[in-house]
């Protein structure tokens, strides 16, 4: 079974973590959330306290097939701050293995250098944080083994393509149907 890990920090944007959480283990992911906080609560950036799965010492990175950020505002900061999670971004984009940021958190890769001549989005009006990427206006943006999609609205979206590209066209299409969305 494939595994994605979806990292939480103070103020992160709920729809951003809970839409991939919840879609991903309808096709089959174990995905989990994992917290940078040093604690399993973790509130978000509209008041609401989550449980973690599993705290960022706990993770097995090697059994971990792709990494998911959240949004939000402080929660992209605070998980910007995390040097552990910034090696493991960059372990996991030179790997060839997917990293995935919706909303303000592409910002974070962007300032890793891992968007360079990659084409993403974020969230409108922080294109500047895009840092060596080409600028997209979609609703997500796959390159390579980079993920990106631009906000809350898009939670959906982002979430169905990873479904996609870790359950396969298939899943993803049958999820599409079950959850009755249309585009």
């Amino acid at each position: 079974m494939k595994k994605a890990y979806i990292f939480l920090a103070e103020g992160f944007e709920e729809m951003e973590a809970v839409t991939p959480v919840d879609l991903l283990r309808r096709v089959g992911i174990d995905a989990k959330f994992v917290s940078i906080t040093g604690k399993k609560t973790v509130t978000g950036a509209h008041g609401i306290t989550y449980m973690a799965d599993l705290l960022f010492e706990e993770i097995a990175p090697a059994e971990a097939d792709a990494l998911i950020l959240p949004g939000g505002m402080p929660g992209t900061k605070n998980l910007e701050a995390h040097q552990g999670l910034g090696s493991l971004l960059m372990d996991f984009f030179h790997g060839g293995k997917p990293v995935c940021a919706i909303c303000a958190a592409p910002m974070i890769l962007g300032r890793l250098g891992i968007l360079k001549g990659k084409t993403a989005t974020i969230y409108p009006g922080m294109e500047e944080h895009l840092i060596g990427a080409i600028c997209s206006t979609q609703e997500v943006c796959v390159d390579g083994n980079v993920i990106t999609s631009r906000g809350p609205g898009t939670a959906v979206p982002f979430a169905l393509k990873l479904a996609e590209l870790l359950a396969g066209e298939d899943a993803a299409h049958s999820l599409t149907s079950d959850i009755v969305y249309r585009k």
